[in-house]
């Protein structure tokens, strides 16, 4: 098992383990967020958020 994945069930068992109020604040910051930004000679393009692209 990973690293990444190990990570991501703890963090998922703790969520469950919390009161629901404050479930669902955690639930809010486990989101996650996909950019992506080309450098060409050491200058940044824009951000590209791959998360709000269609697929």
């Amino acid at each position: 098992m990973s690293y990444s994945k190990y990570t991501s069930i703890t963090a998922q068992v703790t969520r469950q383990a919390l009161k629901e109020s404050e479930r669902a604040i955690a639930e809010r910051r486990a989101t996650q967020v996909l950019r992506y930004q080309k450098w060409d000679k050491g200058t940044p393009s824009e951000n590209i958020d791959l998360s709000k692209e269609q697929h």
